[in-house]
């Protein structure tokens, strides 16, 4: 009974890994819009049927993929902010490699932001995705204190998150978005932030 099970759970992950390949192939490709399940299906060597029981429409499947290439990219971030002494620049620093994924097909990242943000709240995948989310803000919040926990902080880091996805859902062609006002945004922000915090230590009843 018990190899019986482990089969089964070996099977239930080659599956999704399949279905997870032939979508990020696809997507790759031809792009969300153009690609349908069928066809992910298809590519899989699964029945139609199958791929609804890992992803319940196409949306998910873009999240499923996607969620994995932005973990990385805001990994990759976080890291390399950490050799930028600026709070500002490192935030900005944070960001880049978020938008440098995200060119490699904008249309795609346009769709993956609003799904992300306003997608069907009972989706793994976007659960998935807004803890990677979490992770970033978490990030900044950290750059903005030198690491150190504060609610303030982790407002404002929200608050920088909103202006970078404002922009990565209004890309401006294929490959292109305009970051030309996020570094102001930034510095205004961290600005924000840094006088606040000031009060606060002047006067620790201030709110």
């Amino acid at each position: 009974m018990a190899d019986d099970t482990g089969r089964r759970e070996r099977g239930k992950r080659l599956k999704q890994q399949r279905i997870f390949a032939a979508a990020r192939d696809l997507f790759d490709e031809f792009g969300y819009a153009q690609v349908t399940t069928q066809q992910v299906a298809d590519r899989a060597d699964v029945a139609v049927g199958t791929v609804f029981r890992y992803a319940a429409t196409k949306a998910e499947l873009l999240l499923m993929v996607r969620n994995e290439d932005v973990r990385h990219a805001v990994r990759r971030g976080l890291d390399a902010a950490g050799a930028v002494p600026d709070a500002a620049e490192a935030v900005h620093a944070a960001l880049s490699p978020l938008f440098e994924t995200a060119a490699q097909r904008a249309s795609d990242a346009a769709v993956y932001q609003r799904e992300l943000m306003f997608g069907d709240a009972d989706e793994p995948y976007r659960a998935d995705g807004l803890a990677v989310v979490a992770e970033l803000e978490d990030g900044i919040a950290r750059i903005l204190t030198g690491g150190q926990e504060s609610p303030a902080a982790r407002s404002a880091a929200r608050a920088i998150f909103a202006c970078a996805h404002i922009v990565l859902v209004r890309p401006r062609g294929e490959g292109r978005f305009d970051t030309s006002d996020l570094p102001r945004q930034i510095a205004q922000i961290v600005a924000g932030y840094r006088a606040g915090a000031a009060d606060t230590a002047a006067d620790p009843t201030a709110k």
